[in-house]
């Protein structure tokens, strides 16, 4: 039974399931592979495309959509009370170089969802309703993730962020420029009276849990780290074994000590070696020089600081035995969120309403959500994806949970919308 306080505010709405599965499709043509998922990276050609489109389904609804000067896009749905900062939905529509058709894109287009479901009601709001597409929440070409909503919420300046380059050297800026999508409005003055992020898990607590919403409370704690081995190039069939400086070897020690702190801080804690860059590899010359990037995360701060504390250790004695160089950089740390209470109840108000079987939960990923806490009431929802499988061509959600999801965003913002006050 839907609450009364929901019925007055128009929760009676529903989002359509069918046209919402029909835009995922669709925009999963855009960058798509030919395993079915899709390679759509930041400020791509597939990015530029992927964006007009969304321009151009957001202005058939009546929403006047606009740029700023990190490029995030804002599509506007006028309420009652122009004076009114906006309620906001939002995700991203870029994709890691092996992306899966549901990652970021299903908090746009349910967010889309229910920008058609008021339109198609003609149902009015208090606050004007907006939803964004963040720049770069994957962090996958222009490290770290989540760039362009750290800029919007005072994370990162602007100018940080324009000058970063990806590992052909490609700025930041200049990409951003290249696509057409550096606008005039400056990043981050733009007021918000509240955020929510629909996604799918990206885990297999949902599903094995067979939870249809996600009623997430907050995101964990993480770190990225950028380390540099340096050893010593020579012939691999004439350089005696206690005589190398080997750096591969030694970067092979530090990934298994990644997973060895991770274990012992556990069953929480997660560490990941996701990229590595071997020099000069070649089949008969022993590596001089190794290249890779580690991720910690656990939902308590002071988890990774200790985790990072005793991996360092690990590492000085890997180099030092090994008689290897070592540089090594904290390049992002995103400290654990705790979202907003009364966001989160206006989500389990909407959950409530249409019987759906929940839980609470901790996203174990970053989210453009973790930054925007930091400026206005925020909170997530999540819905299962198969086997909690995730930053892969063969991610995969079923219609009905999708559906689900957008219809509690659509609850959740018009139950917002009667609660805020003016």
């Amino acid at each position: 039974m839907i609450s009364s306080g929901i019925l007055q505010a128009g929760g009676n709405i529903t989002v359509d399931g069918t046209a919402l599965w029909a835009d995922i499709l669709e925009t999963a043509r855009i960058g798509g592979t030919p395993k079915g998922g899709i390679r759509r990276l930041t400020l791509t050609e597939e990015d530029r495309q992927v964006r007009a489109w969304f321009a151009a389904a957001c202005t058939s609804l009546g929403c006047t959509v606009t740029h700023d000067s990190m490029g995030n896009q804002f599509a506007r749905r006028p309420g009652r009370d122009a004076g009114l900062p906006p309620i906001t939905m939002g995700s991203h529509l870029d994709t890691q170089p092996t992306g899966g058709k549901f990652d970021g894109i299903v908090g746009v287009l349910g967010g889309l969802a229910v920008l058609r479901a008021l339109h198609a009601s003609g149902h009015e709001t208090r606050h004007p309703i907006e939803l964004i597409n963040w720049t770069n929440e994957e962090g996958s070409r222009f490290a770290p993730a989540m760039l362009a909503s750290g800029v919007f919420a005072g994370v990162f300046t602007e100018q940080e962020a324009l000058d970063k380059t990806d590992r052909d050297g490609i700025r930041f800026g200049d990409a951003l420029a290249a696509i057409g999508y550096r606008g005039a409005p400056p990043c981050g003055q733009h007021p918000v009276a509240a955020y929510f992020e629909l996604h799918i898990e990206q885990g297999p607590i949902l599903e094995a849990e067979e939870k249809t919403i996600g009623i997430v409370t907050g995101v964990q704690g993480m770190r990225w780290y950028e380390v540099t081995l340096t050893g010593r190039d020579s012939h691999a069939g004439t350089t005696p074994m206690p005589m190398r400086a080997d750096a591969l070897l030694a970067a092979a020690r530090i990934i298994e000590a990644v997973s060895t702190v991770a274990l012992a801080h556990g069953p929480d804690a997660v560490g990941t070696v996701g990229l590595l860059e071997n020099r000069p590899n070649s089949r008969n010359v022993v590596p001089g020089e190794v290249f890779f990037t580690i991720d910690l995360r656990h939902p308590d701060d002071a988890v990774v600081m200790a985790m990072e504390t005793d991996l360092r250790g690990r590492i000085e004695q890997i180099v030092t035995d090994a008689g290897i160089a070592l540089a090594m950089e904290r390049v992002w740390d995103s400290p654990a969120v705790h979202f907003d209470p009364a966001c989160i109840a206006s989500v389990r108000t909407a959950t409530e309403s249409f019987g759906y079987p929940a839980r609470d939960i901790v996203s174990g990923a970053g989210h453009d959500a973790a930054y925007m806490a930091r400026v206005a009431p925020t909170t997530m929802i999540f819905v299962p994806c198969a086997g909690g499988l995730s930053h892969n061509e063969a991610e995969s959600a079923e219609p009905g949970d999708v559906a689900a999801g957008a219809n509690v965003l659509l609850r959740a913002v018009l139950d917002a919308d009667a609660r805020l006050n003016p």
